[in-house]
């Protein structure tokens, strides 16, 4: 599941800094294992509480608690064999949609319809349709600030060359912010809001003033560039757009580790209820420790999917939606991580390739519909509504395939 996760959703992630040809496909997939497995280990434990308590009533497995077992690992694999298949196809899809879709087929399957918490599957429904909403109007307010503020100047490349490394300030407070106050709790760092605030400032302001004098030294004395639609010259970057591609990387790495936080949970969350129940003797608790080898296990697992198969995806994504420059796939970028870590704070499953398709488009409206390839539009949604049946079924088939061979045991 772990693996189909890397293959898939990190290749999403990662599709808008190859496709704007600001990191070359081996250069994401180095800056996705490590931000990955970061955001994974650090940032993953509130996430993967919600996966494995609030899709489906646990407690009705009191009294089967091998029911529950099988049920779960069913669920991983129907998850992961229809990842593994969708990446080899590049198709994105939804690895949310696949796991809690594989959860709801075995679950009604064993117990029935009323094992299922409906009304915490409607707030992850919801969030299907709020997050990319949320993604998408804060990718077009950015990039519409860079057009005011930085395009449409009569002085662009000055205007970027001040007003990038607050882009950046902006990018960092928000990722370490989050990062300390919901992920640091597995190596026991606990701090106030004031503290992670004033941490947050701090950490920033020393990547803004780093930033700011690297672009300064880059880029000492330069005059500003006529204003026009496209900045992207033939055979590479105008000086305008290659400021903002030292911003992608930042960028690129936040996003790494907000997928990292969020998405380990759709292996890990089944994965943890499994473990708690055999170390119980079948005993099914409320409440349970992750176990200290599953986070940075599902951290591996994606990072071995990106390398393997993450390619594939990438070549969907980085090109399909629409034309991405270092400005736009900057404002995608910082939009989707601003949505998925904080997404992940408060508990609540998305998902990523929702977020990220709600943030390109974004982009694309800011600059027309005609700038969006609807046709590729079409299938990726396409592939959502067919990731959930997918899930269930195969859960299903899965489901009656283990119960059947350990009862033969």
């Amino acid at each position: 599941m772990a693996v189909g996760i890397g293959a898939n959703d990190v290749a999403n992630s990662m599709g808008i800094s190859v496709g704007t040809k600001v990191l070359t496909v081996k250069q994401a997939i180095l800056i996705a294992i490590v931000f990955e497995f970061a955001g994974a280990y650090f940032a993953g434990g509130e996430v993967t509480s919600t996966i494995r308590k609030g899709v489906i009533e646990t407690s009705s497995f009191v009294h089967q608690p091998d029911i529950l077992v099988y049920g779960m690992m069913s669920a991983l694999l129907a998850a992961g064999t229809w990842l593994l298949l969708a990446s080899y196809m590049g198709w994105p899809v939804s690895t949310t949609h696949s796991i809690i879709g594989a959860i709801i087929g075995f679950a009604c399957t064993s117990v029935g319809t009323h094992i299922v918490d409906w009304v915490s599957v409607q707030r992850i429904v919801a969030s299907w349709v709020i997050t990319p909403a949320i993604s998408g109007l804060i990718a077009y307010a950015i990039f519409i600030s860079a057009q005011k503020l930085i395009f449409n100047t009569a002085n662009p490349l000055v205007n970027a060359k001040r007003l990038i490394p607050v882009y950046m300030f902006l990018t960092v407070m928000v990722l370490f912010f989050i990062t300390v106050k919901k992920g640091l709790k597995h190596i026991n760092l606990h701090l106030s809001n004031s503290e992670a605030f004033f941490w947050s400032v701090g950490v920033s302001a020393v990547v803004m003033l780093i930033g700011y004098i690297n672009i300064q030294k880059k880029y000492p004395n330069q005059k500003s560039e006529e204003n026009s639609d496209e900045n992207e010259s033939k055979g590479g970057y105008s000086d305008l757009e290659r400021v903002f591609a030292s911003l992608i990387v930042v960028t690129a790495c936040a996003m790494a580790f907000a997928h990292g936080s969020n998405d380990v949970a759709n292996a890990i969350g089944p994965l943890s209820a499994i473990v708690a129940t055999v170390e119980n003797i079948g005993e099914i608790t409320t409440q349970s420790r992750i176990a200290w080898w599953a986070l940075p296990l599902g951290g591996l697992g994606i990072v071995v999917g990106l390398a393997v198969l993450g390619f594939r995806v990438i070549a969907t994504v980085g090109t399909g939606i629409t034309e991405l420059t270092p400005s736009r796939g900057f404002a995608a970028e910082l939009a989707t991580a601003c949505t998925v870590v904080l997404a992940s704070g408060t508990g609540l499953p998305i998902s990523t390739t929702q977020t990220l398709v709600g943030a390109v488009l974004g982009v694309g409206f800011a600059r027309g519909i005609a700038a969006l390839n609807l046709r590729v539009v079409r299938n990726i949604v396409a592939s959502w509504i067919v990731t959930l049946p997918a899930g269930g079924l195969l859960s299903v088939a899965f489901f009656y395939i283990i119960k059947n061979i350990m009862l033969g045991i």
